[in-house]
């Protein structure tokens, strides 16, 4: 599921080289499956180290508002429903409506379309 999901990001928002992409310690992130996709792309890992939360701490903090805002709040029926519903929650909510302090209350879509 999380080559799936890196797959469906790359394709959608094509990366440039050297881009990073911070995870957790998971085993999925660590597969070599994962590292490959990372390498075929040219992207770069950042994986927090061990016992040290604050490594990745805008992933950590997406994470916890993704169960608390959505995957706690339902019940899904299999893997496939579940896939759906989070993945409509990130590209149809989180990315563009969702409001973030850091950006100075803006979305994420906001946020870089200003930085452009």
């Amino acid at each position: 599921m999380a080559c799936a999901a890196l797959q469906m990001a790359i394709i959608m928002r094509q990366p440039k080289p050297g881009l990073i992409v911070h995870t957790d310690r998971g085993s999925q992130y660590a597969s070599q499956a994962h590292r490959d996709l990372l390498a075929k792309h040219a992207l770069v890992a950042s994986m927090r180290r061990k016992g040290n939360c604050c490594d990745n701490a805008v992933m950590e903090r997406f994470f916890l508002n993704l169960k608390v805002e959505r995957v706690w709040q339902r019940r899904y029926a299999n893997p496939t429903e579940a896939s759906a519903d989070i993945t409509h929650y990130i590209v149809a909510f989180y990315n563009t409506q969702r409001l973030h302090s850091t950006p100075g209350y803006r979305s994420p879509a906001d946020y870089e379309h200003a930085a452009a």
